[in-house]
């Protein structure tokens, strides 16, 4: 599911210099907040995810869904491009959706294009909320991120994507055509169904050691509440749940960097469609 293989952990957050070949962003384009880490720096961009034309706010991503290429583009050129040191090509580590992923990682790379990257690698979220939650990853992991308007359900085995479900349902959903206790039972539900398809113990064992759990749900003590109730046990929350994909594709940003084993399967963005 993603780009290029990078190892499972990584060094403390360490400045970089800026040069050449250090430059790089990681970055997560969620339905609700974009999120933005610019090596050096750490998280410079914390804001919704929206662009502007002429006839008022538009919102180019929609349920873990790219909508409008060109306004993803408009509106990281507005947020990032004078941010990054001149004559400089970024390394950018973009985080998607493990569902609907391959359609995600194609529209995302055409809008990051606006940022001249000289490559672009994409990880699953699951996996960058596991690295920032410095998780094991050499055994079973369930993560549950839920988030403003998607909730995904994803089992890693050995860091790679082994199974995975999604529902159309999040927080901006609570009021209107959602509860905690209606999001907390779909997430039981996605869980049983993997359960009862999983002819291995991954799921098994992924269980046994809790479920991690991100994304702005993480902050919510209702939903945490229902889902406790669901599972019988607490679910471990990701310490800043909310901007814990970003920081895990920051990680793995560093490691790219600290390995040059990793960098050389970056190859510049036109050469990998």
């Amino acid at each position: 599911m993603t780009g290029a293989s990078h190892p499972h952990t990584a060094a403390p957050h360490r400045p970089w210099p800026v040069c050449r070949g250090c430059c790089g962003i990681a970055l997560d384009m969620g339905s609700a907040r974009t999120r933005a880490w610019l090596a050096g720096r750490g998280v410079v961009v914390d804001v919704p995810t929206v662009t502007f034309a002429g006839t008022g706010a538009l919102y180019p991503v929609q349920r873990g869904t790219i909508v409008d290429t060109p306004g993803c583009a408009r509106m990281l050129q507005r947020l990032l491009a004078d941010r990054l040191p001149r004559a400089t090509r970024p390394m950018v580590i973009l985080t998607a959706p493990v569902l609907d992923g391959v359609a995600y990682r194609t529209e995302a790379r055409t809008a990051v294009d606006v940022l001249r990257p000289r490559c672009v690698l994409t990880v699953p979220s699951a996996r960058a909320i596991a690295v920032a939650a410095r998780a094991d990853l050499s055994r079973p992991l369930m993560v549950v991120d839920i988030g403003a308007h998607l909730t995904e359900v994803v089992l890693l085995d050995d860091g790679a994507v082994a199974d995975a479900r999604r529902t159309a349902l999040g927080t901006e959903d609570l009021g209107a055509s959602a509860t905690p206790e209606r999001i907390a039972e779909a997430v039981a539900s996605m869980l049983t169904s993997m359960l009862h398809q999983d002819r291995t113990s991954l799921t098994v064992d992924a269980l046994h050691r809790r479920i991690l759990l991100a994304g702005g749900g993480a902050l919510r003590p209702e939903i945490t509440h229902h889902l406790t109730g669901r599972l019988h046990e607490p679910p471990r929350v990701v310490p800043a749940p909310h901007t814990a994909a970003v920081r895990g594709a920051a990680e793995l940003l560093q490691a790219a960097h600290i390995h040059p084993s990793t960098a050389r399967h970056c190859l510049p963005t036109a050469d990998r469609r």
